[in-house]
């Protein structure tokens, strides 16, 4: 691995994750329970690291805040906008996994 210091890991490790929400935002067709069923994480989890690493540090970040912060809206209006049902492979996929204990 290159030699790279502190500051500049943490500056890419930023950027990376910065992507990562856009990424995420542009692609409101993709569900949360997509995400759980073929990666182990979703948009909540993403949120809840974010306000574990916030509460690590005594920094105040509601569950609604760090949402806000993932989804670039509240939580609810995404619900609205881009949420759809689940199908019923999805939801029994989703039954039969480990990734219902972390939500």
């Amino acid at each position: 691995m290159a030699d790279i210091d502190a500051k500049t890991t943490l500056e890419l490790e930023a950027a990376a994750y910065r992507r990562l929400v856009a990424h995420l935002r542009e692609r409101t067709d993709v569900q949360n329970i997509d995400l759980m069923n073929l990666a182990g994480f979703c948009r909540n989890c993403l949120a809840r690291w974010v306000q574990e690493a916030a509460d690590e540090r005594s920094v105040a970040l509601s569950k609604e805040e760090a949402r806000e912060l993932v989804y670039g809206m509240p939580y609810a209006e995404w619900q609205e906008r881009h949420q759809t049902e689940a199908s019923p492979d999805a939801k029994a996929a989703f039954a039969a996994s480990d990734a219902h204990k972390h939500t």
